[in-house]
């Protein structure tokens, strides 16, 4: 009869270690079953406090709260802290006789002169103990003692599993708390612009780069490709650095012929040509404590290199027509898409020149390295033309986003502006689709689809392309995407087979 009883609280206890997983949830309705086992026993779980070495009670039946309160004790202290130190567990038959036992609790008074016993295991983890769980008993002979401590160890390694979950858990957490901190601490440390939209890994090494630079006075060359934002770098160059406050001048030298550049780079007097009628303050004069990007610089002529790189040696220049030295203070910010080191091995751009400006180089990637950005930078340019010309666009659709994905971008970001500002004037439906893109986005190169030459593979092409944009709707359920089109699921089965697409790509 024993052993049944003691199999069923093991059973017992085993269901409640699998119904909870905290140790506050399975401590109490642990320590109600031994009650039940035991009905003239009194017992308690204590836990040791590693930061403070207490020994506390956290849970226990028979005694008051008032008990449990004083039942507070150090290592090595009565019989509880005995069996933390020393890891095994111990049996006291007569706990009057006892001089190691405190009775701090004071739940032991002897009264009507009975004899009570005190049980007390480990609860341990790896070889540590951090724990016990103990009772008092009504006296008992020494093989019931024995066989009582017997069952008390298997109950006790039991808790010892939830109390290793539970550290296991709160370290899993801890971890995963550091781990979230350190990451907000570089995402706020980290520099992210506000006149450049990017997230892929090119574009955050760009960001890194610009925030390095900023608060100096460093010369910069931004290189890369028309159309990825070479002035937007430049922009955020300046306006995060010790200058912002000041002038920020524009000269792009592609853009101004040969006979007025020098004018507008260095001002002129007057009379110092035709039409000079009075004196004019050049780009270097109005960024005075200022930045000046000059964009486009492998365009100057040598002539232009020379005087270009005197004011960079000297901070001084003369206005055309004019013999006073005017000194300034500039930053001055280059740009070019073109191979500078091929054109000075050329003999077209001067070498001092080029090593004046690439003191701080940065590259743009182009649009075709950076793809993960393109649908962030088509929302903002949506976003932006809805505004302009007040439309409402709401999605693209998936063929739409297949042909963004595919094509390579030989205009970068600029040509993938203007696509979107087409689309949007385009669309009556408050969604882009594949055809409102600019005839070289749906070439076959540019696509990887060839043209629909007959009636039955241009209608394969809508067939393919409306299941496709069904199960974008639909998160990828085809169940639901079948009933948008008003076929069956079957149906919608041999059609996804048909043209290889995976419902798994649209789930979130």
């Amino acid at each position: 009869m024993d052993d049944y009883r003691d199999l069923t609280i093991l059973y017992n206890i085993s269901k409640i270690l699998d119904e909870f997983h905290d140790l506050e949830s399975i401590i109490t309705p642990i320590l109600e079953n031994i009650s039940d086992h035991f009905p003239d026993s009194q017992g308690a779980i204590t836990l040791l406090n590693r930061s403070t070495n207490k020994i506390m009670i956290e849970s226990a039946f028979g005694l008051s709260s008032s008990q449990r309160n004083r039942g507070i004790y150090q290592v090595g202290e009565g019989i509880t802290g005995r069996v933390v130190k020393s890891g095994k567990p111990m049996i006291i038959p007569d706990v009057s006789k006892e001089k190691h036992f405190t009775n701090k609790t004071g739940q032991f008074s002897n009264r009507g002169g009975e004899k009570r016993s005190f049980l007390c295991v480990p609860v341990k983890t790896e070889n540590e103990t951090i724990g016990t769980l103990n009772i008092s008993t009504l006296h008992r002979n020494e093989q019931q003692l024995q066989r009582t401590l017997q069952l008390l160890s298997v109950i006790a390694s039991m808790i010892a599993r939830a109390v290793r979950l539970r550290q296991e858990r709160r370290e899993s957490t801890d971890r995963l708390l550091a781990e979230n901190e350190r990451l907000k601490r570089e995402l706020k440390d980290r520099f992210q612009p506000d006149r450049i939209i990017g997230r892929s890994q090119v574009m955050q090494e760009v960001f890194d780069l610009i925030w390095q630079v900023c608060r100096s006075e460093a010369t910069v060359l931004i290189r890369g490709d028309s159309g990825t934002g070479k002035e937007l770098v430049a922009q955020e160059i300046h306006y995060n650095s010790l200058r912002a406050d000041k002038p920020f001048i524009k000269v792009n030298c592609a853009a101004l012929p040969e006979s007025v550049i020098e004018s507008e780079l260095f001002g002129h007097e007057k009379g110092a040509f035709t039409g000079a009628h009075t004196h004019r303050k050049g780009r270097f004069e109005l960024a005075d404590e200022g930045t000046l990007f000059l964009d486009e610089i492998g365009e100057l002529s040598g002539q232009m290199q020379v005087k270009l790189l005197r004011i960079l040696q000297e901070q001084e220049f003369e206005r055309v027509g004019g013999t006073q030295n005017i000194k300034v203070d500039v930053r001055i910010i280059a740009a070019t898409n073109r191979n500078l080191e091929e054109e000075m091995a050329a003999g077209i751009f001067r070498e001092d020149l080029y090593y004046r400006l690439n003191v701080f180089p940065i590259h743009l990637p182009p649009l075709r390295e950076r793809k993960s950005d393109i649908m962030l930078l088509c929302d903002s340019f949506i976003d932006k033309y809805n505004k302009r010309n007040n439309r409402s666009i709401k999605r693209i659709t998936s063929a739409a986003i297949d042909l963004f994905m595919s094509y390579h971008w030989p205009g970068n970001v600029r040509e993938l502006e203007n696509c979107i500002e087409r689309a949007v004037l385009l669309s009556n439906d408050q969604v882009i689709h594949a055809y409102h893109l600019p005839p070289s986005l749906q070439s076959a190169e540019s696509s990887n689809t060839p043209s629909p030459k007959t009636l039955s593979e241009a209608v394969e092409e809508l067939e393919r392309e409306l299941i496709a944009d069904a199960l974008k709707t639909a998160r990828g359920n085809r169940a639901k995407a079948a009933r948008e089109l008003g076929i069956t699921e079957r149906i919608m089965g041999l059609r996804t087979d048909k043209y290889q697409i995976n419902p798994e790509k649209y789930k979130l």
